[in-house]
């Protein structure tokens, strides 16, 4: 993936993609093992993708560059404003 691609996601999205790559990088590595991977450069670039989103993680969390935080739709501050409002006091 890009790194441009990968800064226009959200926390949260790359928090889940990184999930996922762990995961097939896991089952790329038992393929390996067993000598069933069809396509080794699959390993490097995944470990690198992998890499590329700690990287953005970490700075964001060093305060270097921040993650796009995700869009507030109109009906979302609708209901946050219509939640946060004062309550009436009836007499």
């Amino acid at each position: 993936m890009k790194m441009v691609a990968l800064r226009d996601m959200t926390r949260d999205e790359l928090e889940q993609k990184r999930r996922e790559m762990l995961e097939e990088l896991f089952n790329l590595n038992m393929r390996k093992t067993m000598k069933e991977l069809d396509n080794p450069l699959k390993l490097r670039t995944l470990r690198r993708d992998i890499a590329r989103i700690e990287t953005l993680l970490s700075e964001d969390k060093l305060n270097i560059r921040k993650i796009v935080e995700a869009p507030v739709s109109i009906l979302d501050q609708a209901k946050a404003k219509s939640s946060s409002g004062p309550a009436e006091k009836s007499e």
